[in-house]
């Protein structure tokens, strides 16, 4: 099935109702003319971005930045709550390390 150049990006919306179908890879590919291969990468890429925005993390684009770039405030705020959670999450995790380590060092008695 031949078909003028599109990417594959803009069939979105039809390949994911095709997978709600229940329809497999091999079957979206054919019907939209894709390989089965093409429409894996695009499923597995398109759920690491949703993982990404529910956990918050800003999507950025690769490779360098236009020069008339601006960054949003948006963006500023999200990628700022990612770095104050992460840091969060270390500061727990050594907390719970130090309170560990004091407990074994009382109960083997020292100190």
């Amino acid at each position: 099935m031949s078909r003028s150049y599109r990417h594959i990006c803009e069939y979105e919306e039809e390949i994911l109702r095709l997978k709600d179908e229940g329809n497999t890879l091999k079957e979206i590919g054919e019907c939209l003319g894709f390989t089965h291969k093409q429409v894996h990468n695009f499923i597995t890429r398109y759920n690491e971005k949703q993982r990404r925005i529910t956990a918050g993390i800003a999507i950025k684009k690769k490779g360098r930045p236009p020069k008339d770039y601006q960054i949003s405030k948006e963006d500023k705020v999200a990628q700022l709550r990612y770095i104050i959670d992460r840091k969060d999450a270390k500061i727990k995790a050594l907390e719970m390390e130090n309170e560990l380590m004091r407990d074994f060092l009382s109960l083997t008695g020292r100190k």
